[in-house]
């Protein structure tokens, strides 16, 4: 006997690809309940803010394998 949930993924899976994903979606976002628009305006601000920051030169950017080196050479692995 299939249980709810079981039908539910299985006729989720069934879907269209791009109903899929806004399904998912949908339940990504239901797991940050409650959402605080404060905070999500917040770190939109901040985004924004480091996007231009890069855009006009003033953020100095580091390559990844720059950091994991340091890291690396630091903790000594």
């Amino acid at each position: 006997m299939t249980t709810m949930p079981d039908r539910v993924i299985e006729e989720a899976l069934s879907l269209p690809a791009d109903i899929r994903l806004n399904l998912v979606e949908k339940l990504i976002t239901s797991l940050n309940s409650p959402i605080d628009e404060d905070i999500d305006r917040l770190w939109a601000e901040e985004a924004e803010r480091r996007i231009s920051k890069i855009e006009t030169g003033e953020a100095r950017l580091v390559p990844g394998e720059e950091v994991f080196s340091k890291i690396r050479a630091k903790y000594g692995k």
